[in-house]
């Protein structure tokens, strides 16, 4: 089988033909029909991951197919089960082995390609915001990246909370999808002041950060008395200093956030925001914005396009020869 692999952190990965091996106790065998991407698959491909796995690896943390084999003492979700899995690699292939526990079945209106762009982006939002921000209806909510593949979920799940969105990203066309998302508020990053323009409108009471660098610092000083300050990544590159003094003058909440940290200490937490994230999309509450999609062969131009930040909402890979890949239910790209 094919799959896009890492096999030097100093060599970009490559599409390759790998053996195709079988399921173990609790695992099952996936058909993959999308992957989506995310940051960490940038950082893995380098090894300055902190959960990077020992090379050689397939990347790929996001995936949806269909479950095709039963590893020993699995009985669900049962063969043939439409789901969307998180794992630490093994996506970008067109077959993968998975823990039958991290499975989760997905609507049947439900595109594989909007799958694969669901868990993390939607429940890294949902459980930044609802768990840990403590957001309620009211607040003003400053997005930074917020035409990215989670900041653009964390537009639409503060608007759906009731918050009043400032959405901060680079040029007009970023930010049109922030405002179709629900944004209140827009901010150009590539040309505005943000302090100013964010302290103009009130100043935040809960930011969003997944980008780093000087927006991180300027949100800093545009957060209200009593703000809680996300650090959702560090797309930028570039991992800021929280200066201590700032969080004490100000009573300010500076708040770490790792979706896959759940996982470990809080499973329970976990599958309850999913299953209140899936019941909102059959309810049509969550339009996912795919901002494009590639082949398997050309996986790597996908991983160029996510970090140059080429475009709005998620990067998702299809795989060959898998029917339903974006049908049935919603065309991807659609949002």
């Amino acid at each position: 089988m094919q799959a896009f692999v890492v096999t030097d952190h100093g060599l970009a990965p490559q599409v390759q033909d790998i053996p195709e091996v079988a399921p173990g106790p609790g695992q099952v065998l996936i058909r993959i029909a999308a992957c989506g991407l995310n940051f960490a698959d940038l950082l893995m491909a380098k090894g300055t991951y902190q959960d990077t796995p020992a090379l050689p690896f397939t990347l790929g943390m996001e995936i949806a197919g269909v479950i095709e084999r039963h590893g020993d003492g699995v009985t669900a979700p049962a063969i043939g089960t439409r789901v969307a899995v998180f794992e630490g690699a093994g996506g970008l292939a067109e077959v993968g082995i998975f823990d039958a526990a991290r499975c989760v079945p997905i609507p049947a209106s439900m595109p594989f390609v909007e799958a694969a762009g669901f868990i993390v982006a939607y429940g890294t939002s949902h459980l930044a915001l609802t768990d840990r921000a403590r957001l309620v209806k009211g607040e003003r909510l400053l997005v930074l990246g917020a035409a990215g593949g989670v900041g653009l979920t964390a537009v639409e799940l503060g608007a759906a909370m009731g918050a009043e969105v400032i959405a901060v990203a680079r040029g007009a066309d970023k930010l049109a999808v922030a405002r179709d998302a629900g944004a209140t508020h827009l901010i150009d990053s590539d040309t505005a002041d943000l302090r100013a323009e964010v302290k103009a409108l009130g100043g935040a009471d809960v930011v969003y950060d997944a980008v780093g660098g000087d927006g991180f610092k300027a949100a800093l000083r545009a957060i209200n008395p009593g703000g809680r300050l996300l650090v959702i990544g560090f797309a930028s590159g570039d991992i800021p200093q929280i200066p201590a003094n700032h969080l004490l003058v100000k009573n300010v909440d500076a708040i770490g956030f790792y979706w896959g940290g759940y996982l470990r200490w809080a499973p329970d937490r976990l599958a309850k925001s999913l299953a209140q994230l899936l019941k909102m999309y059959q309810a049509g509450a969550l339009k996912p914005h795919i901002g494009a999609t590639l082949p398997l062969d050309r996986a790597g131009e996908a991983l160029a396009l996510l970090r140059d930040r080429k475009v709005a909402g998620k990067v998702v890979v299809t795989m060959p020869d898998v029917a339903g890949a974006t049908a049935p239910g919603r065309p991807a790209g659609s949002g």
